[in-house]
C-alpha cells in the first residue's frame, strides 16, 4: 500500500516548482498510463486501486514498480475533478534544443500559449500530423502542466517539446527556411505556397504572435473567414489557437501529401 510520505510526494507534483525540484510529473488514466509505461521515457511508479491491478498487471512492463491505493486515497493524490483508479510518476527528460535536428519537414513554434489544454491539443495535432518538432517561448505554458499532459493523449512521447529563446532560433534559420507566421492580414492559406518544410509560428490566444518573433517572419499567412455571400460571412473574431493549428497543419500536409 502507499506510504503517507509516497501520498504526500504525489500530491506535491501538482504544483509546479515541485515538479522541477524532483523533475518529475504526473500522468493519470488507463490509457496514458499504459501508454507511457511503454517508453521511451522512465516511469517511477504506477499507483492504482485493487481493481485496476486486478485488471491491468500483466500489461505493465517488468521494472516498473505499482503500488495498490485505496480509493480515498485515489482521490487525494488525483488532480482530476472525477479521480482516475491509476496514475503514473514519469521522469521529466533532459532534453534542449541541441537535441533537436531541424533540418526537413516541419516545425512548430508557439509564442507564449497561454491556455493547458491549447498546448496539450497542440501536441496532439503535431503528432497526428507527423511533426516531431514544437519550439516553444519561454513564456508559454509549462509542458508538464497536469492538463496539457491530459490534454496530450500520450502525443507527449511522440513529439520533442523545447523551451527556448524564440528571436535567436528564428534568426539562425532565416534566409534557409521559409518561417510562416499566422495574421488576420496575411496572405489566404489557400492560395499561398506552402513548401514541404517549414516553421509555422502560432501566436499568443488574445494577442497573436508578439512584434519581436514577428519580424522574423517570412510569410504572413490567414486562414479567411467563410463568406456566405458578398454582403454575408462569418463574424467570430477569431479561431482557438489549437483550432488554428490544427487547419494550417493540415493545409501544409494536404499540399504535399505523397
Amino acid at each position: 500500500m502507499i506510504s503517507k510520505k509516497q501520498l504526500q510526494y504525489i500530491r506535491s507534483l501538482r504544483l509546479k516548482k515541485f515538479r522541477e525540484a524532483g523533475r518529475q510529473y504526473v500522468a493519470e488514466g488507463t490509457k496514458l498510463v499504459l501508454e507511457m509505461a511503454a517508453g521511451p521515457f522512465r516511469v517511477a511508479g504506477i499507483y492504482a486501486t485493487a481493481d485496476w491491478l486486478k485488471t491491468y498487471r500483466d500489461k505493465i512492463p517488468q521494472g516498473i514498480p505499482a503500488e495498490e491505493v485505496s480509493e480515498p486515497d485515489m482521490a487525494r493524490i488525483s488532480s482530476l475533478s472525477t479521480p482516475s483508479p491509476v496514475l503514473a510518476v514519469i521522469d521529466m527528460p533532459q532534453t534542449t534544443l541541441k537535441d533537436v535536428a531541424v533540418k526537413e519537414g516541419i516545425t512548430l513554434v508557439l509564442d507564449d500559449i497561454q491556455d493547458p489544454g491549447n498546448l496539450g491539443t497542440i501536441i496532439r495535432i503535431a503528432d497526428w500530423f507527423g511533426i516531431s518538432r514544437i519550439i516553444c517561448s519561454p513564456g508559454t505554458v509549462e509542458l508538464y502542466n497536469p492538463k496539457v499532459i491530459q490534454s496530450t493523449m500520450g502525443s507527449i512521447k511522440r513529439v520533442q517539446v523545447i523551451y527556448a529563446d524564440l528571436g535567436p532560433f528564428l534568426e539562425g534559420r532565416a534566409g534557409n527556411t521559409k518561417i510562416y507566421g499566422t495574421f488576420l492580414e496575411g496572405e489566404n492559406i489557400y492560395s499561398a505556397q506552402l513548401p514541404k518544410s517549414a516553421i509555422i509560428v502560432i501566436g499568443n490566444e488574445a494577442n497573436g504572435i508578439s512584434p519581436k518573433v514577428g519580424k522574423w517572419v517570412s510569410d504572413k499567412i490567414t486562414i479567411p473567414v467563410f463568406r456566405y455571400s458578398e454582403e454575408e460571412h462569418g463574424h467570430a473574431e477569431s479561431l482557438n489557437a489549437a483550432v488554428a493549428t490544427a487547419v494550417v497543419c493540415s493545409e501544409f500536409r494536404r499540399r504535399n501529401y505523397e
